[in-house]
């Protein structure tokens, strides 16, 4: 791969980077007037904070795998959660272009795809993770090919090495990259099958008795939405019975303040290590999580806000002042040509993401873009799902989606006046016919640029490539 002159991009010298993923948690997890989350609110105020980051496609191994190649599932062949182990080693993420151009990488966390093997991908230095979803006490794990079991919670496993890890590169001459994968907050299910959301024992009932808000939209069953109507109930069968929605919220921002602790803790090793102004530092989540919204529970796979809006932090000093707030659509794909770039190397032409490095410098003064598309298959795995794949144009303003294997079933949302898509306007609500021929045009646009764009597939595969 070609390298630039860094300075182009804005910056001084290669930067260290650091992409810290969470998991299932929203955007608005992390703004709950009773979440106490010291370490991540101070990251948010010394870095660009989007207001508007979401991940294009969501459901958990596509959108990792998005998010580690800058492409859309259609072109990189991670479309569902199935066993693709072997498609995964083929991978060019950016950390393997990162290590080809001298990086040093590290891996900590999740890698997940089904019960896939865990054995080190290419292009990383360092290897640090688990068979599928992992378990959060005394978690089993594979280290640089090692395995055993790590004591404790697995937040503070993962914390624990990505630590060392930085302490350890920090040492040499060579910039790094380091990719934190956490568990947290995923449910985990119990002997009896129930979902559960363990926190740490030193966070567990922090929230206890705390007042929840729920949108308005928890109210509102799939009125509206024919897609949903023919496959209700949509609630999760394995929630204990107990449960409700207000402790799933409680329980899941427990187990977050583990993962504050997590974030602190790396902010603090690259701060000690004179490395964390120098360091691009992201925190994002692979995608969101229903609390009740249409009757949906624990299910994340469709278009609506909040599955696809996501938390998009950077902090890179040399570009970004602290405490902006973007408006632009940053989106997941994005996070790889934005490191490649201010590496100083070329993206590929197979990357759809585009570098954030625009918005970084010039803010809202900024040509961005103005819509992009978001995608999901039909899922054999959770039959509710079935049949529901979908392609979805979301513009500064509206949504329209596009149910590829059910007719007449297509939604289209106005978010400037129904920010909570409680009002399809194609069902019967509305005037909506020049609305719809506009979205059904953007739609068609962004699929031709989506075909368009997997012509240069090849170019993102090693087993074609021959590396």
């Amino acid at each position: 791969m070609t390298e630039r002159d860094p300075s182009e991009a804005g910056a001084g010298s290669r930067p260290n980077v650091v992409v810290v993923l969470l998991d299932d948690v929203r955007t608005d997890d992390l703004d709950r007037p009773f979440v106490d989350l010291p370490h991540i609110d101070r990251l948010r105020e010394e870095a660009a904070d989007f207001r508007n980051g979401f991940t294009v496609v969501p459901l958990c191994s596509p959108s990792r795998a998005a998010l580690l190649t800058g492409q859309y599932p259609h072109n990189n062949t991670i479309v569902d959660n199935r066993e693709r182990g072997e498609e995964s080693h083929l991978l060019v993420t950016f950390p393997r272009l990162l290590h080809d151009a001298g990086y040093r990488t590290g891996f900590v966390g999740k890698w997940h795809m089904d019960h896939d093997d865990d054995t080190r991908r290419p292009g990383f230095d360092r290897w640090v993770s688990f068979e599928g979803q992992g378990e959060y006490f005394d978690p089993p794990l594979n280290v640089d090919g090692e395995r055993g079991r790590a004591d404790g919670y697995i937040t503070d496993v993962l914390s624990e090495h990505s630590v060392d890890f930085v302490e350890e590169v920090s040492e040499g001459e060579a910039p790094f990259a380091l990719v934190v994968a956490h568990k947290a907050v995923h449910p985990e299910l119990d002997a009896d099958g129930y979902r559960r959301f363990p926190p740490a024992p030193r966070d567990a009932h922090l929230y206890d008795g705390v007042e929840v808000e729920l949108s308005p939209a928890a109210e509102q069953g799939a009125e509206g939405k024919p897609a949903l109507a023919r496959t209700e109930p949509w609630a999760d069968p394995r929630a204990a019975p107990s449960e409700t929605t207000e402790t799933v919220v409680r329980d899941r921002l427990e187990m977050v303040s583990s993962v504050d602790e997590a974030v602190g803790d790396l902010l603090r090793a690259l701060r000690d290590a004179g490395e964390l102004e120098d360091t691009l530092f992201v925190l994002t989540s692979d995608q969101g999580f229903f609390y009740g919204e249409f009757g949906l529970e624990h299910e994340r796979r469709l278009a609506y806000e909040p599955s696809i809006r996501v938390p998009m932090v950077v902090r890179y000093p040399e570009l970004a002042d602290g405490g902006t707030r973007p408006a632009g659509m940053a989106l997941n794909i994005d996070v790889a040509p934005t490191a490649l770039e201010l590496a100083g190397l070329d993206v590929p032409a197979w990357m759809e993401g585009r570098s954030l490095v625009p918005l970084l410098r010039d803010g809202e003064r900024a040509d961005w873009r103005e819509e992009f598309l978001v995608e999901y298959y039909s899922d054999e795995v959770f039959p509710r799902t079935r049949e529901m794949g979908y392609r979805a144009v979301r513009t500064e303003r509206y949504k329209y989606v596009r149910y590829e294997e059910l007719r007449r079933m297509d939604e289209l949302y106005d978010l400037e006046r129904d920010p909570h898509e409680m009002r399809n306007l194609l069902s019967g609500q509305g005037d909506a016919e020049y609305r719809i021929r506009r979205l059904r045009e953007r739609l068609d646009e962004r699929l031709d640029d989506a075909l368009e764009a997997s012509m240069e597939l090849p170019a993102a595969r090693s087993d074609v490539l021959g590396g």
